[in-house]
């Protein structure tokens, strides 16, 4: 054993510097024991389980209810926004949108997330706006 390990091991540390004690990993798609033991013994269950909640949700159990209403449908995480904006074809109409997104969240059209969301495509447009007008300003030029 050189010296460099001996000292490594000493202070207690078995391997290398920067490398995994255990460089495979868990394999891909390899899932817990406790998760299999729950799908083991869940598994002939489901159709009575599923048929119990429903009876407590029909019996006004509020979280046999929920628990029910979330798998019909779960929660949406995003909705599409309708908000009238002015088109913008160009870096000059960027002052138009913005005001008109300011104006929908003060009026409570939308929310100051979705303004948020909203203002920063509107920025990203007017980025990729000014790189095409910049991108056909040097073909004209060179030309």
């Amino acid at each position: 054993m050189s010296a460099a390990n001996t000292a490594r091991n000493q202070r207690g540390r078995p391997f290398t510097k920067g490398q995994s004690g255990n460089p495979a990993g868990k394999p891909k798609g390899a899932r817990h024991r406790a998760t299999l033991a729950v799908e083991t013994l869940l598994d002939g269950e489901a159709e009575a389980l599923t048929r119990k909640a429903i009876e407590l949700a029909l019996d006004g159990n509020i979280l046999a209810l929920r628990l029910c209403l979330e798998r019909i449908m779960p929660p949406r995480r995003e909705h599409s926004v309708v908000v009238s904006l002015p088109e913008l074809h160009s870096p000059r109409d960027a002052d138009e949108v913005s005001a008109a997104i300011l104006h929908a969240a003060t009026k409570g059209e939308i929310t100051l997330a979705e303004a948020a969301e909203l203002a920063r495509l509107v920025t990203t447009h007017v980025a990729t706006l000014k790189n095409s007008e910049y991108d056909m300003g040097l073909d004209y030029l060179l030309r």
